[in-house]
């Protein structure tokens, strides 16, 4: 585990090549089966293949969302939030899963946060998203992970980048290392 997460990193150029069904199945089960608080599962997750809504939905955060226009595929993170208030982390939790699975069956994925962004001066990036996708109010929407497969090389993460400073065991300010 520790060297998959050492070689995951946020990829944003994709290969125009599909992702295999098989694949597609293996990451909704990923998100399925993630831990929830009291096992609630406050969550619903649209997987968008349609190149043209990936495209409009590229369009959601201003450049730093563009890279979804060139993903085989975008896993919407929807919360139910006026059912469970762990949706969050629910939901977060879940996208991490589906990011680490996609990167072990080779493919590269990227977030893209949405919740408490905004689109233009007059509308959230929630709202664009919501509409776009026909998703009820009732649903908030935490994130956009673009998955294909990477057109990108990225160096795995050394262990020498790890900041044990932040790390402290018992009690604040008694470093772990």
């Amino acid at each position: 585990m520790i060297e998959l997460l050492l070689k995951r990193r946020s990829i944003r150029k994709y290969k125009k090549t599909q992702i295999e069904a098989d694949k597609i199945d293996k990451l909704v089960k990923s998100v399925l089966l993630a831990p929830s608080g009291s096992n609630q599962k406050p969550w619903e997750f649209v997987f968008v293949t349609d190149k043209s809504l990936l495209e409009t939905l590229a369009t959601v955060r201003k450049g730093s969302s563009a890279f979804l226009k060139e993903a085989a595929l975008g896993i919407v993170l929807l919360g139910e939030a006026d059912r469970r208030d762990t949706w969050i982390e629910d939901t977060t939790i879940a996208g991490i899963l589906a990011q680490l699975a996609a990167h072990s069956m080779g493919l590269g994925s990227c977030w893209v946060h949405i919740r408490n962004r905004m689109y233009d001066d007059s509308k959230t990036a929630e709202q664009f998203v919501r509409e776009t996708l026909e998703i009820p109010e009732k649903r908030s929407v935490e994130a956009i992970i673009a998955v294909g497969y990477p057109d990108e090389e990225k160096a795995p993460r050394s262990e020498d980048q790890l900041e044990y400073g932040k790390v402290y065991i018992n009690k604040y300010g008694s470093q772990y290392r």
